[in-house]
């Protein structure tokens, strides 16, 4: 997916924001499955990842722009 304006951009960076906290707060918390929760983490940062990409190529390609 190609982030298409800036608005779309700030949305990103929502659920980019709100994935962090939740991984976070997933890490933290010992309770539960260790299988799960690792599980879970691994999701987790795969999408932040994700959306962290997007976000740069979307800030490249902007400053390629005249």
């Amino acid at each position: 997916m190609d982030l298409k304006d800036q608005r779309e951009l700030e949305v990103t960076r929502e659920k980019l924001q709100h994935l962090e906290d939740r991984y976070r707060a997933i890490k933290t918390d010992q309770s539960g499955n260790p299988y799960h929760r690792e599980l879970e983490l691994r999701t987790y940062k795969r999408l932040i990842n994700q959306l962290t990409e997007e976000i740069v190529r979307f800030k490249a390609r902007a400053t390629v722009r005249p």
